[in-house]
């Protein structure tokens, strides 16, 4: 199995953080109502209280989808920019079965969010 360098590092550097640190870089490149959705949570105030240092913490379940969020974040982003990485979270995604990133990382699809990541980066195309 190859695992490409830019991957592994952001599934790296994300396991070093923080999960105040992983939200507050999500908030700041996704938006407060982004990242409570990909949670499943419907306050778009959660992320921002999670990201605050006396804050409460997520769930188990949300730091999960924080941590993919943040991983696949770290691909995209770091490879084509903060903003096709937020139009990538957003879009319809053809190697997510034309859902959005936001709704296969809150419905736990690592594996599928990872490789569309991988996707977006390598510029390959669904056959």
């Amino acid at each position: 199995m190859d695992i490409s360098p830019r991957q592994t590092s952001g599934c790296t550097g994300t396991a070093h953080l923080g999960i105040r640190v992983v939200v507050r870089q999500l908030n700041s490149g996704l938006g407060a109502t982004l990242v409570a959705a990909l949670t499943g949570n419907e306050d778009p105030r959660s992320s921002y209280k999670w990201a605050r240092d006396s804050g409460p913490e997520p769930r188990t379940d949300a730091v999960q989808r924080l941590l993919l969020a943040h991983r696949a974040w770290s691909v995209v982003s770091a490879n084509e920019g903060e903003h096709v990485a937020r139009l990538w979270f957003i879009g319809a995604n053809p190697w997510l079965d034309e859902t959005s990133p936001i709704e296969a990382i809150s419905a736990m699809e690592s594996k599928k969010v990872m490789d569309a990541a991988q996707a977006m980066i390598d510029d390959s195309f669904v056959g």
